[in-house]
């Protein structure tokens, strides 16, 4: 949890975000305290409660917004997501080449995340579709203040599906609500099977995994069913789908839940 591994230290808006503090959050960068109380976290004398309270502190004052922004959304009938991973699990391709299938059909924007650099946002802009960047510094994940910032700046028409690039790691972010409607964990072939049992949390926050890079799977020893049955042993509920995204096997799969997941949203927006 961030409240003793420190990840909020430095935590920063990218310049590249240019937004005004006009937010029906009341953003002020004062009113939410990004060290998490990192600084006090290894100081002797700090009871195991009071982590707990400080960590308890945070991510309730992080669902406050999250409520917000899935308010924001709802009354909207947007479609959010919060894409999750470790680093090089392939988010940024699966994404581009989402966006070139279906930028004709809706309107899109994204939300990046990354602790430093605005490369995969200048990714997603060259598809031709509104990227916000969001830099975190020494932070390890999104949250619910910064999101709900960048929902400003970006001014999504209603109707329209938004893709919320997390920071690539399988700890923090779990615990973290964004305000969106689901948690897509991205998990490539190239990475051990195992990976459902040693992050549950994630694996057990997400409604939907994704199996991305099949292509490889000939080159790699690499057992598909073992994976999906550890996802399944810590979230029975999640729906798996197994995808390359540089090749497009599969991505019909990935798609059609897009689409029938943002008429949802249309349908209870109605």
């Amino acid at each position: 949890m961030c409240g003793i591994c420190g990840c909020g230290e430095g935590l920063t808006h990218s310049h590249d975000e240019q937004h005004e503090h006009d937010h029906s959050h009341d953003h002020h960068h004062h009113d939410h305290d990004h060290s998490h109380g990192a600084e006090h976290a290894h100081a002797p004398g700090l009871t195991q409660a009071r982590m707990v309270q400080i960590e308890q502190d945070i991510l309730a004052k992080n669902n406050r917004y999250a409520d917000e922004n899935r308010h924001y959304f709802s009354q909207r009938g947007m479609l959010a997501l919060n894409l999750v991973s470790s680093p090089g699990s392939g988010k940024t391709t699966l994404l581009t080449e989402t966006i070139s299938r279906l930028k004709e059909e809706y309107a899109i924007g994204v939300i990046e995340g990354d602790q430093q650099t605005a490369r995969d946002a200048d990714r997603i802009r060259a598809t031709g579709v509104p990227a916000l960047q969001i830099n975190t510094g020494k932070g390890c994940h999104l949250d619910a203040h910064r999101v709900g910032h960048a929902l400003e700046s970006l001014n999504l028409p209603n109707h329209s599906l938004l893709f919320i690039e997390n920071v690539g790691n399988l700890v923090c972010p779990s615990a973290f609500d964004l305000g969106e409607a689901h948690k897509v964990v991205i998990l490539s072939v190239t990475e051990g099977e195992d990976k459902p049992i040693k992050y549950p949390d994630m694996f057990h926050a997400a409604d939907l995994m994704i199996l991305n890079k099949t292509d490889l799977l000939p080159y790699l020893d690499f057992d598909s069913a073992e994976c999906i049955r550890y996802a399944k042993q810590v979230n029975p509920r999640i729906k798996v789908l197994s995808l390359s995204a540089k090749t497009g096997e599969g991505m019909e799969s990935w798609l059609k839940w897009l689409r029938a997941e943002l008429e949802l949203q249309r349908i209870e927006y109605a």
